[in-house]
């Protein structure tokens, strides 16, 4: 396979979780100038130099080719050394957000008929989605602690590298980031009033609640209900549309292999914008 330079709109970054290959992870995907679905993975995060990490909504360079032991077709594998991460802009255009994510794609409305589509020979496995009617945000509780065996593997991987690195940074390249002890789901309508209940694993949604939990001085029952307060009440009154991905482990088999891995949430669009995003709505 060989690299090739991609120029890529971030859209997704899931929350960090660890594997015993590599210590923390984060699926990052996005569009490409056509428009077109990209996933980078894997993508240790925390390794990254300072200039090189990305928000959402910014456009990266980096050399990247397909990854073969993934078989969902917009997977592929960076390399991190060569990403070059584009100033973002200091004011939130949502029209240009708009167009850069609506750009020759199409908005899902019946999720039956994207599961069907996931299934197919074409894999989809990245989408945006836009809910009929949202009708709750559900929060769980979760593990509070990560899966001792990967801690144990990452912990057996920085005594491998303790000939040839400092301890400063081995203890920088093996920090665990924080686990939340929750569970985050939308329980939501399609155009066809069925209801499906679909994990959150967005980034936003796990670093709000860490922020909310900081200030309100570590009240868990008071964190949360200030991140339900945001993906409830406050996206009700936005046009709110989810990023859907699947996982490579559940994806042939899970009967909705999908998960919301972002959520976009522009103010409501003028009857104008509105006209305009008709053309990408399936079924219309």
């Amino acid at each position: 396979m060989m690299l090739e330079k991609k120029r890529i709109y971030i859209l997704v970054k899931t929350y960090p979780t660890i594997s015993e290959q590599y210590s923390e992870l984060v699926c990052t995907a996005g569009v490409l100038e056509d428009g077109s679905w990209i996933r980078l993975y894997p993508m240790p995060f925390r390794l990254l130099n300072d200039d090189q990490k990305y928000p959402k909504y910014t456009w990266v360079e980096v050399n990247a080719e397909r990854n073969t032991s993934d078989f969902r077709p917009e997977s592929y594998r960076p390399d991190i050394s060569t990403m070059v991460v584009e100033p973002k802009p200091k004011k939130v255009n949502w029209d240009e957000r708009r167009r850069v994510i609506f750009n020759n794609k199409q908005i899902h409305t019946n999720l039956q008929r994207l599961i069907d589509e996931a299934k197919s020979p074409s894999r989809t496995s990245l989408a945006v989605f836009k809910p009929t009617k949202i009708l709750d945000f559900v929060i769980e509780s979760d593990d509070r602690d990560w899966d001792p065996k990967k801690l144990a593997s990452l912990q057996s991987q920085s005594q491998q590298l303790n000939l040839f690195k400092t301890i400063e940074e081995i203890e920088e390249e093996f920090k665990v980031v924080q686990k939340v002890p929750y569970k985050f789901s939308y329980r939501f309508e399609d155009d066809s009033g069925k209801q499906s209940k679909m994990m959150v694993e967005d980034w936003e949604v796990g670093m709000l609640y860490r922020h909310c939990l900081y200030r309100a001085g570590n009240n868990e029952a008071a964190a949360t209900a200030k991140v339900k307060n945001k993906y409830l009440d406050t996206f009700l009154k936005h046009d709110t549309y989810f990023f859907l991905g699947t996982t490579k482990q559940f994806h042939n088999v899970a009967p909705n292999p999908f998960i919301i891995v972002g959520v976009f949430y522009p103010p409501m669009p003028s009857p104008n914008q509105q006209m305009s995003l008709f053309d990408f709505i399936d079924g219309i």
